[in-house]
């Protein structure tokens, strides 16, 4: 309608383009079928007026937009930053260990919950597998029992703990069993990298999903930066200085990656 609407000729090219975010890559995938030329932008890449960088509404947006992807046919390539679609199976082997990262979060959560519900009381108590026959046994700094509402509260937050346990144990074999079994190209590295001394079933699964199975690195700049983890100088005039790593990109190869440094 819009080619009938223009005088545009039906084999006229579509192009668009939109920010990634929330909607994720199926409307991609959806224009590609459909004959579009879609860019998926990193929207952290898009220039900014600073005069009116407060200003926002989505007539603002959709005319920065399509400035910029006139500008990017038009052969400027740097003005932003195009992100790599992967594939839906690249896409979907990304949730085993997420989940495994948002269950063991919860867990702490958990943990940490129940202790600072008894440092109210004036009591440490650790949380293991016997936790609640520490909790019928406790007692207050004057020898009372626990309060019911607390006790009552301990036994729930307690069994939430157990549960959450259970589904990362259910995930950890699930992965297990992959890495055994599996004879997918994506499992075969994550193989190799557990050759390597300080790499573990964890970080070489994460840096194989989010990372070395699908995406394309040009050089080792393009990896760090990626990673969120190349300095930011700031040098004007005579001053000159770093201002630590850019902490921009994927945070789960960023956590991992320190993690394995403090080890």
């Amino acid at each position: 309608m819009a080619k009938k609407r223009f005088g545009l000729p039906n084999q006229a090219p579509v192009r668009s383009c939109y920010e990634a975010g929330r909607d994720g890559f199926w409307l991609h995938r959806h224009l590609e079928q459909a004959g579009v030329m879609n860019q998926v932008v990193d929207s952290a890449s898009i220039e900014v007026n600073q005069r009116a960088k407060r200003a926002k509404t989505d007539r603002m947006d959709v005319t920065k937009l399509l400035t910029m992807l006139i500008r990017y046919h038009e052969g400027e390539t740097k003005i932003w930053h195009i992100t790599r679609v992967p594939t839906v199976a690249d896409e979907d082997n990304r949730h085993l260990h997420r989940e495994l990262e948002t269950l063991k979060r919860e867990r702490t959560q958990h943990i940490n919950r129940i202790k600072t519900w008894l440092a109210g009381q004036g009591l440490r108590l650790e949380v293991t597998p016997d936790f609640m026959e520490e909790v019928d046994r406790i007692r207050l700094w004057d020898g009372k029992p626990l309060p019911a509402g607390l006790k009552n509260r301990l036994i729930r937050e307690h069994e939430r703990i157990i549960w959450t346990q259970g589904q990362i144990k259910t995930l950890e074999t699930e992965r297990l069993k992959a890495v055994r079994h599996s004879d997918g190209p994506s499992v075969e590295q994550v193989r190799k990298l557990l050759r390597l001394k300080g790499i573990g079933l964890n970080s070489a699964w994460l840096y194989v999903m989010e990372f070395f199975s699908w995406r394309e690195f040009r050089n080792l700049r393009e990896l760090g930066a990626l990673a969120g983890l190349t300095p930011t100088p700031y040098q004007s005039g005579e001053s000159s200085h770093e201002q630590g790593i850019s902490k921009a990109g994927n945070r789960h190869i960023r956590g991992i990656a320190i993690e394995i440094a403090w080890s």
